[in-house]
């Protein structure tokens, strides 16, 4: 393995200068602080680890969004193994919690009931602003395939939406 250090130093310079936009992203898909947090902490680490898997340069920003919404569904498939080990009382307190939180904001409540993989893609095409075709490359999948998630995530959006509106 050949050592390119100036490669290394586009990589971290990339970490470093984009580092606030992966946890928005890490926290718009887990909604929890911590969890963004370990999120972001853990690509970072993975993107290091595996630096040398970059072949061009000029890839890597749909490399490392790549390795952080891997990361996002794999915690996200970890959290739903996990068991609330603390009290009933406790348990009740983080419900209403939750539940005053999707009371102030709608939209997120009802993206949190899509499919992750659909909730990744309206995240980064409305929230992170970026081309289909970018996100084509960052969930390997074709462009086609991505326009018709994301035209199902805006239809059951509108119709989370308002389900919510009619509660």
């Amino acid at each position: 393995m050949k050592l390119d250090y100036s490669k290394d130093k586009m990589i971290i310079d990339f970490i470093k200068d984009h580092q606030e936009y992966f946890y928005r992203i890490a926290f718009r898909y887990v909604k929890n602080q911590d969890q963004a947090l370990d999120i972001v902490q853990e690509a970072i680490v993975k993107a290091l680890q595996k630096r040398y898997t970059l072949r061009n340069i000029e890839f890597l920003k749909t490399w490392f969004y790549r390795i952080l919404v891997n990361e996002c569904f794999t915690t996200m498939k970890k959290s739903k193994k996990l068991l609330f080990l603390g009290s009933y009382q406790d348990f009740e307190n983080s419900l209403q919690t939750r539940d005053q939180y999707h009371e102030e904001d709608d939209l997120y409540q009802a993206m949190d009931l899509l499919d992750p993989k659909l909730k990744m893609i309206v995240i980064l095409r409305f929230f992170e602003d970026m081309k289909l075709e970018e996100i084509a490359k960052i969930t390997k999948t074709n462009v086609s395939t991505v326009k018709s998630r994301l035209y199902k995530a805006l239809k059951l959006l509108k119709v989370n939406m308002e389900d919510l509106y009619e509660i």
